[in-house]
């Protein structure tokens, strides 16, 4: 808070007498200017539509015998005041709208020259001034807090838990607490210190089950709904077939990631093969790997009918995504938003710029995985090196990774494994993907309803059987597209 203090110290020296403070953190911003006021020795009014105009701490009163309820009226008195005073007006910013005498007064108090006027500062959560008064004012926004701020924060909370249940210790372990602090950059203070309250008082624990719960709150307290959408389910890497390449790669790069430790934080991955092959399921899992948010941008919402309008919605999504960071940002198919083509009016390579600008120059660690089924229909300025850290090609599994896959599913149903021929099903199942065998192992649970028996080899068997894989339907279209990524991918297996 001393840095904020410093800092608002000397904007009211550059004599500008209109400052905006936009925040959700009212409290810390009526205490950095309460310190303000004391080290220079300023009288600090408040006024609200609720209390009127009232003095906070020292300094006199200007004389008034009329209620300052109405901004009009507490505007008024201000003007008046011959002294250099400061004067908080909080959540003033709905009266602007159609008041011409307020904006006026407004102009006037922030045009007032010399240094025994007072100075204006407007406080709110969101605050934009009218055109007129735009270009006296200046805009100042508090200091987050840093990473060793936020450690204390949580710790602080831990102690006060502690206190209240008869000296229990709470019980966390070193990486887990540094992920929670990772996760609650970007909060105010005082929404920091809701977050880790509420992350103890439940069972005065911190643990990695604790994680999506947090970054889920964090969501909402942002209020990022919209195109983009929070991801609950984000996947264990030991619940992914295969994939070892990638699992390895993303192995190496994750302290980077999380420390930035000097050699440049890893940008993303695109994902690029067959449906049903993994790639949705490995963008989650990075997520849950790493202990971050995953949020998925959806294009189906981003795209708007009024000209501009799609290019704003996907820089507010990104700008969500930065907000939300340290973060895993999925786009899902993501030739379906950026295909080049002549028919949308050039919709598409707008959306384009503004995404492979964005890809350039954000700083905030926002991790980006992108996945796509046909790569052909991807502007070659998105796929070139440089744009991602890495181009995988996630392939159909072979035959140890389709038992190891049989063995996830029968796993997560309940199912004994040991109980079934792995490698018979691997060999039955050639030519499926992941997600085909998920379907095979859920139709063989229907139907072992429907016959009141247990699932064993032969209705497994049986439900293979039946199916033809989209390696079968479409061959056509997954040899063109392994023909592609030969020479020009890494095989993420």
């Amino acid at each position: 808070m001393k840095n904020d203090i410093h800092d608002l110290g000397l904007v009211l020296e550059s004599k500008v007498k209109l400052i905006v403070i936009e925040s959700w953190d009212e409290p810390r911003v009526l205490q950095t200017l309460t310190g303000l006021a004391v080290r220079r020795n300023l009288g600090l009014f408040l006024w609200s539509i609720t209390e009127g105009l009232q003095r906070l701490g020292f300094g006199a009163a200007p004389a008034n015998e009329e209620p300052t309820h109405e901004p009009e009226a507490a505007l008024k008195l201000i003007k008046a005041d011959p002294q250099p005073n400061l004067y908080v007006l909080c959540d003033l910013h709905p009266f602007l709208d159609d008041n011409p005498k307020l904006v006026r007064l407004l102009k006037e108090i922030a045009m007032a020259e010399g240094a025994q006027r007072p100075t204006l500062v407007l406080v709110s959560h969101a605050l934009k001034l009218p055109p007129e008064v735009q270009r006296y004012a200046a805009r100042f926004d508090l200091a987050l807090p840093s990473e060793e701020e936020l450690l204390a924060i949580v710790r602080d909370e831990a102690t006060r838990w502690s206190e209240r249940n008869r000296g229990a210790r709470v019980r966390t372990d070193n990486r887990t607490l540094q992920q929670v602090v990772n996760n609650l950059r970007g909060m105010s203070h005082g929404e920091a210190r809701s977050l880790a309250r509420n992350l103890i008082c439940d069972d005065g624990a911190i643990t990695q089950e604790d994680l999506p719960e947090l970054n889920k709150a964090k969501f909402q307290l942002l209020d990022l709904e919209g195109v983009l959408s929070f991801e609950n389910d984000t996947a264990r890497f030991a619940e992914v077939g295969g994939l070892a390449s990638l699992k390895r790669w993303l192995a190496e790069r994750q302290d980077a990631f999380l420390d930035d430790s000097g050699i440049g934080r890893p940008k993303g991955m695109l994902l690029v093969g067959v449906q049903g092959g993994g790639k949705s399921l490995a963008a989650r899992a990075v997520a849950g790997l790493w202990g971050l948010p995953l949020l998925r941008l959806d294009f189906a919402c981003l795209y708007n009918k009024f000209f501009g309008e799609t290019e704003r919605n996907l820089r507010e999504a990104l700008k969500m995504a930065e907000q939300m960071a340290p973060c895993v940002l999925w786009m899902d198919e993501i030739e379906k938003g950026l295909a080049s083509g002549d028919q949308d009016g050039g919709v598409s390579q707008r959306v384009l710029g503004t995404l492979l600008t964005w890809m350039a120059e954000h700083k905030a660690p926002v991790f980006m995985v992108a996945t796509a089924n046909a790569i052909q229909r991807l502007p070659s300025e998105l796929v070139r090196k440089g744009r991602f850290d890495e181009l995988f090609f996630v392939d159909l599994p072979d035959a140890i990774v389709r038992a190891d896959i049989f063995r996830i599913h029968l796993q997560c149903r309940e199912l004994d494994p040991e109980a079934f021929d792995l490698p018979a099903l691997a060999s039955a199942s050639a030519g499926f993907s992941g997600a085909e065998i998920e379907q095979a192992v859920v139709s063989a649970l229907y139907a072992a309803q429907a016959r009141q028996q247990a699932v064993d080899q032969t209705l497994l068997l049986t439900s293979l059987q039946s199916t033809s894989p989209l390696s079968v339907v479409m061959s056509e279209d997954v040899a063109a597209l392994r023909a592609w990524a030969h020479g020009r991918t890494v095989a993420a297996d």
